[in-house]
């Protein structure tokens, strides 16, 4: 099966200055949000192991249980991957502004930071998350290196081509009748081999780790990383529009996204729950959300950057964009904190948790990451991941904490 939705657009602006330009920080602010649904879809893979092998969790049948997975896959599954996508895209070309402000020399510094991303994708799968898409961005983002001459008009083209290709990929597994799961007896006994295992020692949930990898790079290879190239090539394309710098110049671009990409992309996504979403994995739904999904994930981004212009929506801006500017620790914070919950490195409360608790759980731990990120940023430049990649991007040491004023 196709992994969850994954974050990892883990790229931060530019700007370390204490209260960053409105626009800057709605840039931030999205990514903020885009965190929560990351954590919303990623949690469900933590609390049971059942879904990697494309069944829900026997233990969790009841009204309340199947309402709640309806609407995780109804609004969160396959959308923030790619709203975290286009981020990762978008950011690409504040880092090229950056690079050419600074006369330096900017494919050297960009290879060590997807290296560093690399490296740190790989620790991740390999003792908190095997989902991680960090490792699958940095080899994506050698394709966004080659093109990053690219015209805007050019890079939604192909962005099309792709996200046609993997829809056809699907329609023809439909066709051929080529099933994406595996027969409910065998997914059941897989499902309970694996929770067993990620509730054992972390010796056992690396592991499980290392034994369901190729099904994961499958899922991986086939689905998200086509498209996610596909969002990275929309982001690239804004970026060069400066759609997100310069967001007041484009309230028609944005009415129209709400006027196509709700209706549309919800009836897209009304197919892809009820058909049981990332767990059920129907080839046609699948075609289908792969189409749809981007229109709802641009109506998202074009509701908050409308919101975010009013006076409540600048309060929300600030409270999320801390979160947003440190997207990559707080990712790898998820994990861990969700793999301490779940998983033999902790409590081993997989298997225990419905669906319902496990949402509020995430909620809840979203929310004392957004407190942190504000208590941390107001006395350090970067967050610790950023930091850390920061230093390998630039081959210097960073300043750790702000001087006072």
């Amino acid at each position: 099966m196709t992994s969850p939705t994954h974050p990892a657009a883990v790229e931060t602006s530019e700007s370390a200055a204490p209260a960053a330009p409105a626009r800057l920080r709605d840039v931030d602010a999205l990514r903020g949000f885009a965190l929560l649904g990351i954590l919303v879809v990623n949690i469900a893979f933590f609390a049971t192991a059942f879904p990697w092998h494309g069944i829900d969790d026997p233990a969790f049948t009841s009204g309340v249980d199947d309402a709640v997975r309806a609407t995780v896959a109804l609004l969160f599954e396959l959308k923030f991957y790619l709203l975290f996508s286009f981020l990762f895209g978008y950011s690409f070309t504040l880092q090229l502004e950056s690079a050419r402000r600074h006369g330096a020399s900017f494919v050297p510094r960009f290879l060590r930071r997807l290296a560093g991303l690399f490296l740190l994708g790989v620790a991740h799968a390999l003792l908190f998350f095997h989902g991680d898409i960090l490792t699958t961005y940095a080899l994506l983002g050698l394709v966004l290196l080659v093109a990053r001459r690219i015209r805007p008009r050019t890079a939604m083209i192909w962005a099309g081509v792709l996200i046609g290709l993997v829809a056809l990929q699907m329609v023809g597994a439909a066709v051929t009748g080529a099933s994406l799961t595996a027969e409910p007896a065998a997914a059941l006994a897989e499902g309970r081999a694996s929770t067993e295992a990620l509730a054992g020692s972390p010796a056992g949930v690396i592991a499980e780790h290392l034994r369901s990898m190729p099904q994961m790079l499958l899922g991986l290879a086939s689905l998200q990383a086509p498209v996610a190239l596909a969002a990275f090539l929309v982001g690239l394309a804004a970026g060069k529009r400066g759609i997100l710098s310069e967001p007041q110049r484009h309230t028609r671009l944005w009415r129209r996204l709400c006027l196509v990409g709700y209706p549309v992309g919800l009836a897209g996504a009304v197919v892809f729950a009820s058909t049981g979403g990332t767990t059920g994995l129907d080839p046609v739904a699948l075609a289908l959300t792969v189409v749809t999904a981007p229109l709802l994930a641009a109506a998202y981004v074009a509701t908050l950057f409308q919101l975010f212009r009013t006076r409540p929506g600048g309060n929300l801006s600030r409270a999320l964009a801390p979160a947003g500017r440190m997207a990559l620790s707080n990712y790898l914070g998820q994990s861990v904190i969700c793999a301490v919950i779940f998983t033999g490195w902790g409590f081993g409360l997989i298997g225990r948790v419905s669906p319902l608790v496990a949402v509020l759980v995430a909620v809840a731990v979203f929310a004392l990451q957004a407190a942190v990120s504000a208590w941390w940023m107001r006395g350090h430049h970067y967050g610790p991941a950023e930091w850390l990649l920061r230093a390998l991007t630039n081959a210097t040491v960073p300043p750790w904490r702000r001087r006072a004023a």
